[in-house]
């Protein structure tokens, strides 16, 4: 598991490097800036940030760890947010951000001001930025490499999307067409946009599938796959396999279909929790750490052998997830270095 492995290299630079003490960042202010919590990834993303920037306040590591979500998901919006975080004083800004370029400008200004800006899940693209990504496009592909091997004759597949207009929709969707060039045994008959939630994708599926042929396969980006189930079961067609995105209701339905018809599938998505990280890496900066522009965690994979294990740790209604800590962040830096 991911959250094990970078907690044990964590240990062991701590046992190298000697035991590190939090320096002089008592005094200082972080604040979140979050474009969007429409769905159960982005409340487990913040319950997240909430969990360990609230004890590392009562721990006195900073003074103080705000989050902040905009209302109408608009780079304008969240781009007079930041403007407004640096008029209140903050020494580091933490983004989830709505759009890799049209928050550049806010985010200089931010700079410029002497805030730290550190980006995850939604980066930017501002050089004076840190950046904290996963590897989307790769997410998007390994959905379909993964159906080639379940798959060998392919099949006809319905892609369901996230929420338009963002990077990270993009980017996965973009690693899940360049999956199917390279398999050509697969053709992508539909697309809809599921906005990354389960009732969004299951309107949105059970509109286009009577368009549809027999669909073999469908790949997703999170949140989207047990409505997609409850579509195809409400339509009477055979259940595809459904590439499942980490969500409880997800995992849940899986290990139901599991007990029941051993169906087989897989789960991928980036952890919640890497709002946490990008607190820890803002921490870093602030106490004057050299920490590389350009960050990169693994997404977290869930098979049919760690299933039950995953559902056992993930609450109903949340996401699985993974929660660093200071000696994790430290240990992401230092592999960066």
């Amino acid at each position: 598991m991911m959250n094990k492995t970078i907690t044990l290299t964590g240990v062991a630079l701590a046992c190298l490097m000697g035991t590190t003490a939090i320096a002089d960042t008592a005094d200082k202010r972080i604040a979140l800036s979050n474009n969007y919590a429409g769905n159960s990834w982005r409340q487990a993303m913040l319950t997240s940030w909430e969990t360990v920037t609230g004890q590392a306040v009562a721990d006195g590591t900073v003074a103080a760890a705000d989050a902040f979500t905009t209302a109408e998901n608009q780079v304008t919006e969240q781009a007079a947010q930041i403007q407004n975080l640096i008029l209140q004083g903050y020494d580091a800004i933490v983004i989830n951000a709505a759009s890799p370029e049209g928050l550049n400008g806010a985010v200089k200004e931010a700079c410029d001001a002497g805030v730290v800006v550190v980006s995850f899940d939604g980066i930017v693209t501002e050089p004076c930025a840190w950046r904290i990504a996963v590897d989307f496009h790769e997410m998007g592909k390994v959905q379909v490499e993964y159906l080639a091997t379940r798959l060998p004759d392919g099949g006809d597949l319905l892609e369901i999307r996230g929420l338009a207009g963002v990077f990270v929709d993009d980017a996965i969707s973009g690693g899940i067409h360049e999956g199917v060039s390279e398999n050509s045994q697969f053709a992508i008959k539909g697309s809809v946009h599921g906005n990354w939630a389960q009732d969004v994708s299951q309107k949105a599926v059970a509109g286009i599938l009577p368009s549809l042929p027999e669909i073999k396969g469908v790949v997703t980006q999170g949140g989207d796959g047990y409505g997609a189930a409850q579509a195809f079961k409400a339509a009477g067609r055979d259940m595809p396999i459904i590439v499942m995105g980490n969500r409880q209701d997800e995992l849940a339905w899986w290990k139901e279909q599991k007990d029941a018809t051993d169906y087989q599938t897989m789960s991928v998505s980036i952890a919640p929790g890497v709002s946490t990280l990008a607190f820890w890496v803002a921490q870093q900066v602030l106490d004057g750490k050299d920490v590389p522009k350009d960050l990169t965690v693994p997404f977290l994979t869930i098979t049919q052998d760690t299933l039950e294990d995953n559902l056992a740790t993930t609450q109903e209604g949340g996401v699985a997830n993974v929660e660093y800590s200071l000696e994790d962040a430290q240990s992401v830096i230092n592999e960066a270095m």
